[in-house]
C-alpha cells in the first residue's frame, strides 16, 4: 500500500474521463417542459395506484410489483407495495405454478417477509429432485433462479436449486427469443438480487414495451419519471463537480484519483429517488474524501506522514496541523471543513450524526496506517489479520456510516450504533467489496503501490494454488451474501436502512466484476454513467 514518492511525481492514476463536462453540460431539450412531466407524472401515479387497487388476485398483484420494481417505479408507491405484501404474506397461497411460489418468496424475502424454502417441495419427486417437467420452462427456471439467491445461512436446498436452474437454463439459452433471452443471459452473468435496480431499468424498458401484455401506462410513468430524476441528477452532478474543482485547487493533491462523477454515482447506486438528494451529496462527498485519504496513504505519503496525519486524524484539532507537512495541512484543514459543512446541511436534532461519521473516518485512518506499516515493513501478514484490516481499508464500512448522515428519520442512533458496530450486514458488504476488489486486482495486476491483497496472503499461507484459493475467497464471497439477505429478517426495525446497505453491496459486482476495478481504470463506466445521467429516454 503506501508508498514514499516524490512531492512532483507523475500521477498515478489516468485523469478523469469527464473533467468539467458536467459543470458546462447543457441536457437536452425535451419534449415537453419540466412542469408539464411532472403533471403528467402525478395524473399516471394516480392511474397506477388505481391499477395496483384494481388488482384481483395475488398473481396479478405480485406481477405488478415486480414490474414496478423492475421499472424503477416502485419508489412512488412504497406503502402500497409494503400493505400488499404484508396482506400476501399473511394469507394462503396454493399455487400450483412454481413460477408465481418463486416470485412470490423473492419479493416477500426482498421486503423482509420470511418465507420458508419449503414452498418449493411440492414441485419436488420423492428423491427431492425437481420434476422433469420444470427443465423444459425457461419462464419458471428463471423465477427460481432469480428468488433462490435469496437465500440465508444453511439453506442447502436454495443452492441447490440456483445450481439446478442455472443448469438448465445454460443449455437452452442459446435457443431463446428475445426479450426472455436477454433477461437469461443478464441473470446468468448476474442474479436479479445482486443487480443494479437503475440499469436493470433501462434494460427492461424495452422489454417490457415489447410484451404483449404490457400496460402503458406503467410504462409511460417509468420513462417520464426517469427523465425528471435524470434533470435532478445532472443539477446535483454540476454542485459536485464545482465543489470538487474548488476543493481540488485549494487541496492541490495532484496525486490522487480525479473521480468525484464516479463517487456520485456510485452513492446514486445506494439512492437515486428525489427525496435523498441530501444523501445522496453527503454520501459522494464521503466516497471522495475516502479516495483522496486512501490515495495520500497509498501513493504518496512516507510512513512517518502516514503516522502524523493518522495521529492528527484521531485529535481532530486545527491546532495539531501543524505536526504535518505542508502538502498535507490544506487537505487535514479541508477534512475538518468538510465534516462542519455535513453538520450545517443537517437540522440541530441530527446534528449528532457527524460525530458517527467522523468516528468511522478514524477507524478508516487507523486501519490504513496499518496497511501503510506492512508495506513499509515488507510484512505479508496471516491472512485472518489481513481480511480483518483490508476489510475496513475496503471503505465500505465508512460508506455505510455515511450513508446514513444524509437520510431522513430512519436513520436513528441506534441505525448508526448498528452500523458503527459493523456486524452482519455492514460487514458482509465490507467482505463483498474487498474480496471483488482483491480477485480483481490479483488476475488484473495490482497496483505497485498496493499492500499484499488477501489473494496473496492466503497462497503465501497455505501454499495452495491460484484456483483453489479463488474457490476459498468465492466461497466467502457467497457466504457475506448470505449474511446479507439475513440482516433483513433480524433488524426489523432497520429495514429501510438495511435495504440502502444492501444496495451498496450490490454496486459492487458492477464495479468489481469481470475482473476489473471499475472505480480506478473507469472508462468501463463510460456507457453507464451517459445512459443514466446524460442521455434522456424518447418518449
Amino acid at each position: 500500500m503506501a508508498c514514499s514518492h516524490d512531492a512532483d511525481m507523475a500521477p498515478a492514476f489516468h485523469p478523469t474521463l469527464w473533467g468539467d463536462f458536467f459543470i458546462h453540460h447543457s441536457p437536452q431539450t425535451l419534449q415537453m417542459s419540466e412542469e408539464c412531466m411532472k403533471d403528467m407524472c402525478s395524473q399516471l401515479k394516480e392511474k397506477v395506484l388505481g391499477v395496483l387497487e384494481a388488482c384481483n388476485t395475488t398473481n396479478e398483484k405480485l406481477n405488478l410489483v415486480d414490474t414496478l420494481q423492475h421499472l424503477s417505479i416502485d419508489h412512488h408507491f412504497d406503502e402500497q407495495i409494503v400493505s400488499t405484501l404484508r396482506s400476501i404474506h399473511a394469507s394462503e397461497f396454493n399455487s400450483s405454478s412454481l413460477h408465481d411460489v418463486s416470485l412470490r418468496f423473492r419479493l416477500l424475502r426482498q421486503h423482509g417477509f420470511w418465507v420458508s424454502p419449503d414452498v418449493f417441495n411440492k414441485f419436488k419427486d420423492e428423491y427431492g429432485a425437481f420434476k422433469v417437467e420444470i427443465t423444459n420452462d425457461p419462464r419458471t427456471l428463471l423465477s427460481l433462479y432469480n428468488a433462490s439467491y435469496l437465500l440465508t445461512h444453511g439453506e442447502t436446498e436454495l443452492e441447490e436449486s440456483i445450481l439446478f436452474a442455472r443448469q438448465h437454463l445454460e443449455s437452452m439459452k442459446s435457443d431463446l427469443e428475445p426479450p426472455l433471452a436477454e433477461k437469461v443471459k443478464r441473470a446468468l452473468y448476474l442474479p436479479l438480487p445482486r443487480t443494479l435496480k437503475r440499469v436493470e431499468a433501462l434494460n427492461y424498458m424495452s422489454e417490457y414495451q415489447e410484451e404483449p401484455m404490457h400496460n402503458s401506462i406503467v410504462l409511460e410513468l417509468a420513462k417520464l419519471d426517469f427523465n425528471l430524476l435524470q434533470r435532478l441528477h445532472l443539477k446535483e452532478l454540476k454542485t459536485l463537480s464545482r465543489w470538487w474543482e474548488e476543493l481540488s485547487k485549494e487541496v492541490g493533491l495532484t496525486y490522487s484519483r480525479d473521480r468525484i462523477v464516479e463517487c456520485y454515482f456510485w452513492s446514486y447506486t445506494v439512492y437515486y429517488e428525489q427525496e435523498f438528494t441530501r444523501a445522496r451529496m453527503i454520501l459522494a462527498k464521503i466516497i471522495a474524501i475516502g479516495a483522496m485519504t486512501d490515495d495520500t496513504y497509498d501513493v504518496r505519503a512516507t510512513l512517518m506522514e502516514c503516522k502524523q496525519l493518522n495521529e492528527a486524524i484521531q485529535r481532530w484539532e486545527e491546532n495539531v496541523v501543524f505536526l504535518l507537512p505542508d502538502y498535507l495541512q490544506k487537505f487535514y484543514l479541508k477534512l475538518i471543513s468538510t465534516f462542519e459543512e455535513f453538520g450545517d446541511e443537517l437540522e440541530p436534532d441530527e446534528k449528532y450524526r457527524v460525530s458517527y461519521c467522523r468516528k468511522a473516518f478514524q477507524i478508516l485512518s487507523s486501519n490504513y496506517l496499518q496497511e501503510a506499516e506492512w508495506f513499509h515493513q515488507n510484512d505479508k501478514p496471516k491472512f485472518k489479520d489481513q481480511v480483518k484490516v483490508s476489510t475496513i481499508c475496503s471503505g465500505a464500512p465508512w460508506a455505510c456510516v455515511g450513508l446514513l448522515v444524509g437520510m431522513g428519520d430512519t436513520a436513528t442512533k441506534e441505525a448508526f450504533e448498528w452500523a458503527l458496530g459493523c456486524t452482519d450486514a455492514i460487514k458482509a458488504c465490507a467482505v463483498v467489496t474487498r474480496f471483488m476488489n482483491d480477485l480483481a486486482s490479483f488476475k488484473h495486476g495490482k497496483n505497485k503501490y498496493d499492500v499484499h491483497s488477501s489473494v496473496e496472503c492466503y497462497i503465501c499461507e497455505h501454499g495452495v494454488a491460484n484456483d483453489v484459493v479463488f474457490g476459498k475467497i468465492g466461497s466467502m464471497i457467497e457466504d457475506a451474501w448470505k449474511t446479507t439477505n439475513q440482516a433483513r429478517f433480524e433488524h426489523p426495525g432497520l429495514l429501510s436502512v438495511i435495504q440502502r446497505v444492501v444496495n451498496l453491496t450490490t454496486s459492487m459486482p458492477f464495479m468489481y466484476g469481470d475482473q476489473k476495478d471499475a472505480f480506478t481504470f473507469s472508462t468501463s463506466l463510460d456507457e453507464t454513467i451517459r445512459r443514466l445521467f446524460v442521455d434522456p429516454i424518447p418518449l
